[in-house]
């Protein structure tokens, strides 16, 4: 008897001291990272059948549960991804906006500047000092352009670093997580029990890793975690680790993007597949915004080099040159050419393609316009077929040729239209070549003020090239404007004077054909003299337009002629002005200051809407943090009660032994 009631003292005295270190394991991880409360299952021994029955053998613990919820740590994880993920983005976004919005370094207040100084010229057309001011203001248009474009190229620097970072650190996590996984197969594989403290550290390197890029688990029957990223791509398959590498982009090498080692050696992998964490914010705040703020400055830079070369190539500078002439500046900014870059998976690198803008565009009221978007573009061949993709939408035009002429051809006979640029070749493009075609990227840190002009500011072609006149003797009351040049104009049949017939109704004396008479927004052309005469009809050959209106008398003249005196002349000058508010940019729909406004408003609701989601998202990931911690947390007021209830349960196992003791003391002496 007393044999028994001692063993069932024993694992009563076990039972408690189990508790008991379980209870002030629990206490001492109160502040541990990842720690989840642990608890004891017990068990009754196997009782033992007497004469009187079955009578208990005591009992026994039978394993160390940990309060865990795989679904709530999912959801934790999840939410934590998410929000790491808004706070890089939130962080990156913000630095931009801060950017483009100080008024210190802003393009809108050198935009003001440079035309201010256009309106100056305007005024005083032959002061040296007016334009001198102007270029001087050209200049500061440039370097805040080039400033801005440098500050947009370090932050992708700063990305470019940053993945790298984020690469070894989530390569460091998978490791150890691996190394996590090897210590639980061996430890479950001694004694079938589950080692609590490796899964709590396993799980809290994959709360961690979450932080970095969003990731999901799977559970092995040996107790290992399978770990992978995006659609399934396996990032620890129970001891093995796939390695992340920050690759330089095939597309674009100066863009670093993530890849994996494999067997048959490294593989880039679409960025798409890298969600949430910091790592995927960061890509995903590249390709959103940056990407789309560094085309948008250039796209403003490369329409106000394009639209004042425009209208300066159809003026006459100080000295009375004009277009065609040796010493004519005809572009008053410089600009580089489109960006493009061959996928280095092409098999003739030798083959080059490139790309340049196209003319502006003339709208209906005369005014120049580029047609260039804030998208890149991807040319591919693929043996058959050449393609034009606009990244921005994945809208494609496409030719059954290798003929880069015919996909020019094709893309300016579409609905889309002209995008801004052409391409040519040199050399035959080979099957599966592919180019990254980038309009706008490099106009903003390029554009500068043509030399020539810099160092004469007489070349600043202010006038205009013609100048049309009635004659002093004119009988009626018809009047003609000073007249107007186009793109491609020629002085080659000037001077013009024209004659009016009253009997026929018509003017003779034209030079060349064919004359265009439009009136009301109608045209028509006319292939030899006369050309019917109408008031407030526009006349134009030549590329030289006029306006006449009013009645004139028989035999009335009309003078179109070189400007030669042309020095106190800003109609040239007054029409750049113009440009400030007109509609010069995206297909004549907007202007420079409204596309600048417009992406600066764009960037700034963009960091008001993440900041937004994740106040949010913060929100949530609380939630799911409250959820967790009510399942797995360690509560010290109910530890402390345990502590009580196992200590009490200690003594009373003691007391049992000592009663057993006595007993056993008792039949020895009975014995004697």
């Amino acid at each position: 008897m007393g044999s028994g009631v001692f063993s069932v003292g024993v694992s009563a005295l076990q039972v408690a001291q189990i508790n008991l270190a379980t209870t002030a394991h629990n206490i001492a991880n109160t502040s541990t990272d990842g720690y989840s409360r642990q608890r004891t299952i017990q068990a009754s021994n196997i009782a033992v059948l007497t004469g009187a029955g079955y009578v208990g053998s005591g009992a026994h613990v039978t394993t160390i549960e940990r309060a865990y919820s795989s679904t709530v740590a999912a959801q934790v994880n999840l939410a934590q991804s998410k929000v790491s993920a808004l706070d890089t983005y939130s962080t990156e976004i913000t630095t931009l906006d801060n950017l483009l919005s100080d008024e210190g370094s802003s393009v809108s207040s050198a935009l003001s500047s440079f035309f201010g100084s256009v309106s100056d010229v305007s005024a005083d057309p032959s002061s040296l000092t007016t334009r001198q001011t102007l270029v001087s203001a050209a200049k500061t248009l440039s370097a805040r352009f080039q400033s801005v474009s440098e500050q947009i190229n370090l932050q992708y620097q700063n990305v470019n670093s940053e993945i790298q970072s984020y690469v070894s650190e989530v390569n460091s996590y998978g490791q150890r997580i691996a190394t996590l996984n090897k210590q639980i197969i061996s430890a479950e594989a001694a004694n079938g029990q589950p080692p609590n403290d490796l899964y709590d550290q396993r799980d809290q390197l994959v709360a961690e890793l979450n932080k970095l890029v969003g990731v999901g688990t799977t559970a092995n029957t040996n107790g290992s975690y399978n770990v992978y990223f995006g659609n399934g791509q396996p990032l620890v398959t129970s001891t093995t680790v796939t390695t992340l590498k920050a690759v330089a982009s095939s597309e674009d090498p100066s863009r670093i993007t993530i890849g994996v080692d494999t067997a048959n050696g490294g593989v880039e992998l679409p960025e798409s597949l890298i969600s949430g964490g910091s790592l995927g914010g960061i890509l995903q705040y590249r390709s959103e915004t940056l990407d789309t703020a560094a085309n948008e400055l250039g796209r403003v830079a490369a329409s106000v080099a394009a639209t004042v070369n425009a209208q300066q190539s159809l003026g006459q500078d100080l000295l009375g040159n004009v277009d065609g002439d040796s010493q004519f500046a005809s572009t008053f900014f410089n600009v580089s050419a489109p960006k493009v870059v061959a996928n280095v998976t092409n098999t003739d690198m030798s083959v080059v393609v490139s790309a340049s803008y196209s003319a502006p565009s003339i709208s209906s009221d005369g005014v120049p316009y580029t047609n260039l978007t804030t998208s890149d573009y991807r040319l591919q061949y693929d043996g058959t077929n050449l393609s034009l993709t606009r990244l921005s939408d994945n809208h494609t035009w496409s030719v059954a040729s290798s003929s880069i002429e015919d996909l020019n051809a094709e893309i300016a006979s579409s609905a889309e239209g002209d995008q801004g640029f052409s391409l040519s070749v040199t050399g035959s493009l080979t099957a599966d070549s592919s180019y990254l075609i980038q309009p706008t990227r490099l106009a903003a840190s390029s554009i500068a003020v043509n030399d020539a002009i810099s160092s004469d500011v007489r070349l600043v072609a202010a006038a205009a090239p013609i100048i049309a006149s009635a004659s002093s003797s004119n009988t009626g009351s018809a009047a003609i404007t000073n007249g107007t040049v186009a793109s491609g104009y020629s002085m080659n049949n000037v001077p013009v004077t024209l004659t009016y017939d009253s009997a026929s109704g018509s003017l003779s004396g034209f030079s060349s054909f064919p004359v265009t008479v439009t009136i009301d927004g109608i045209s028509s052309e006319y292939s030899s003299d006369p050309v019917p005469y109408s008031s407030g009809a526009t006349v134009s050959f030549d590329g030289i337009s006029f306006k006449l209106s009013g009645t004139p008398g028989n035999g009335d003249t009309f003078a179109i002629k070189a400007n030669t005196n042309g020095v106190s002349d800003s109609r040239n000058m007054s029409l750049i002005g113009s440009l400030q508010t007109a509609k010069t940019m995206a297909g004549n729909t907007a202007s420079y200051a409204t596309a600048y406004s417009q992406m600066i408003s764009d960037i700034g609701n963009k960091a008001s809407e993440i900041d937004t989601v994740k106040t949010a998202q913060t929100t949530i990931l609380t939630q799911s943090q409250d959820s967790r911690n009510s399942i797995s947390g360690v509560n010290l007021d109910e530890e402390a009660a345990n502590l009580i209830q196992y200590q009490q349960a200690y003594q009373a196992a003691s007391k049992v032994l000592e009663i057993a003791s006595k007993l056993f003391d008792s039949i020895l002496a009975i014995g004697a």
